[in-house]
């Protein structure tokens, strides 16, 4: 079970914002071997959604309003630790970001722009394809909303 957190920028400590990046950085960049810039200047205006299990932090997104990535709110770097992964905390730090979209913003539309490989873990969130696949740097994705 993972307790979980959704805050402000402003309200995350130096310590959390670390473990967040750290995370991101383990997942995104050395373990899909992706050399992109993951520090994009867009947390600032984010929710985040941290998972903690034992006080470190083992899954995490980051959410927007309507406007602002998308036309549609959206959800952003959804990431497990891999050593967690077993425990499906994919679906809980998932189902706590669209809670979080719909108690934050009022609205039910959420657009992701999802690795195509998750296509059927998003597709049980009840989120569907739209459009086609595309490359974001150098991994196939695909924009799916759910509404």
């Amino acid at each position: 079970m993972i307790e979980i957190k959704v805050k402000t920028f402003q309200e995350l400590t130096t310590q959390e914002l670390y473990n967040i990046l750290q995370l991101r950085s383990e997942v995104f960049v050395v373990e899909q071997d992706c050399v992109y810039q993951d520090i994009d200047g867009k947390d600032q205006n984010a929710l985040h959604v941290i998972g903690y299990k034992d006080e470190n932090v083992v899954a995490y997104t980051r959410i927007f309003k309507p406007g602002y990535y998308f036309n549609e709110a959206s959800i952003g770097r959804v990431v497990v630790k891999d050593s967690e992964r077993q425990h499906k905390y994919g679906y809980d730090i998932m189902n706590a970001s669209i809670k979080a979209i719909k108690s934050h913003y009022q609205v039910n539309t959420i657009k992701v722009s999802a690795q195509t490989y998750l296509k059927r873990f998003y597709n049980n969130l009840e989120f569907f394809e739209v459009g086609e696949e595309y490359l974001e740097d150098g991994i196939p994705h695909i924009g799916m909303l759910r509404n």
